[in-house]
């Protein structure tokens, strides 16, 4: 785990670095790919997904070593070839695990997230789950472990797997030729994106589009059919960590009120989106046109929005921090940190969409973030780097805590009385 760190602390400035050079580049060509609060949210997303993977909250079933030992019977010898072989094997595994997520009611809770920005940009390749907690794909990787491909290779072959997916997510990008006929690029993934009825779960592809091609789910992006992008059931909300389980509530929700006994049972391994026909019927759920239907948006003020930024920015600075130390922390400091930015996350896209709940979100990080100055005496040593650190954690709390009151308390209902008085 202390390499994965290592890992991201190289990778998470490369990701930012590119978001940025994309804003540019879309001012530049005079095009809005970005939506202030959207973008807070992806990155967001990203950060709960680190935290997740740092804290090692995933149970894997079987490991590919296990499989390679028990299964292997092949042996390459040329290294060369072993990261060619496992990369493509990779990349199988990765489009049917990926059609599989789109397939079946509980697996599109495991990646419902991904696909809920309605906008399309680089920041919406970091909204990645935090609900997939057990690893149930493990089946696919068997053909790699029967030729013997070592668990070595794999370690190595699978962030570059994931990485390579990053780049593809923008508008930016047109057509790029013969480049279409073999690789996912911007346009095939477009269409993975969009919701109109002619694009949905096409191209799950992830590195070659051949396998979509192969395997009758491949759709071109059409000149007359412009992606709308985003879920059929709209998200509704900046929280990334409500955004996780949103589908899930709903399945339990139909589970629970449907009269048939067998329909509790198999609603959960049902195609997605499938319902019981008394729910249905009694509980309807309106899918708006996708050309029509406004995206979500929680009417903040720009002071929220630079807010918002700050908080995004800040957050993101003290998981740096983390990662930077993550081989000189015991297991409960990792715990209680990463705890803490859980919940910090939580509290501030919660008041990104100026809700309520925000005030005791936010009283409870504030609370977690004293206990923890006050049980290690500092903020995880962070005076090794610069003096005063602790104390300016600790005004960031109070600041923080209190203009979350203002935001939900004072500027909301003043904004309500505006929007009375103007009526």
């Amino acid at each position: 785990m202390e390499a994965y760190a290592t890992a991201l602390t190289y990778a998470i400035p490369g990701f930012v670095l590119m978001v940025i050079i994309e804003a540019i580049a879309a001012k530049i060509m005079g095009q809005t790919v970005n939506r202030a609060m959207d973008t807070i949210s992806s990155l967001s997303s990203g950060m709960t997904n680190t935290l997740k993977n740092l804290l090692g909250l995933s149970v894997v079933l079987v490991t590919y070593g296990w499989m390679e030992s028990r299964f292997g019977i092949f042996e390459i010898q040329s290294t060369g070839w072993l990261f060619f072989i496992a990369f493509i094997g990779t990349d199988f595994a990765s489009y049917w695990s990926h059609r599989f997520n789109h397939s079946i009611n509980i697996f599109w809770n495991r990646h419902i997230v991904h696909h809920s920005s309605e906008e399309y940009n680089l920041s919406c390749a970091l909204r990645q789950e935090i609900s997939a907690i057990v690893g149930i794909y493990f089946f696919l990787y068997i053909p790699l472990a029967i030729i013997g491909i070592p668990q070595e290779i794999i370690l190595v072959t699978a962030p570059i797997h994931l990485f390579a997916q990053f780049w593809y997510h923008t508008r930016l990008i047109g057509k790029m030729g013969f480049l279409e006929k073999i690789l996912m690029t911007p346009s095939h993934h477009r269409v993975h994106h969009a919701i109109n009825d002619i694009y949905i779960d096409k191209n799950f592809s992830a590195i070659f589009i051949l396998w979509d091609k192969w395997f009758g789910t491949f759709q071109e992006e059409l000149e007359e059919e412009t992606p709308v992008y985003g879920t059929l059931k709209p998200a509704n909300t900046w929280n990334p960590v409500l955004i996780n389980y949103q589908h899930a509530w709903q399945i339990l929700k139909d589970a629970w009120r449907t009269n048939n006994w067998l329909d509790k049972i198999r609603i959960w391994f049902m195609p997605t989106g499938w319902r019981p026909k008394d729910v249905q019927e009694k509980y309807p759920i309106i899918i708006e046109g996708v050309h029509t239907r406004s995206k979500y948006n929680s009417n903040a003020s720009d002071y929220l929005k630079g807010w918002s930024w700050f908080q995004l920015i800040f957050h993101n600075l003290l998981m740096y921090f983390l990662l930077t130390q993550f081989g000189k922390l015991d297991v409960i400091d990792i715990m209680w940190y990463s705890i803490f930015l859980f919940v910090s996350v939580f509290s501030y896209t919660t008041l990104m969409d100026r809700h309520i709940f925000a005030i005791p979100a936010e009283i409870i990080k504030s609370i977690i973030g004293v206990w923890i100055i006050y049980q290690i005496g500092t903020w995880y040593n962070l005076e090794d780097f610069f003096s005063g650190g602790t104390i300016l954690i600790t005004m960031y709390l109070g600041i923080s805590l209190s203009l979350t009151f203002y935001f939900i308390v004072f500027e909301k209902i003043r904004n309500e009385k505006d929007i009375s008085i103007t009526i």
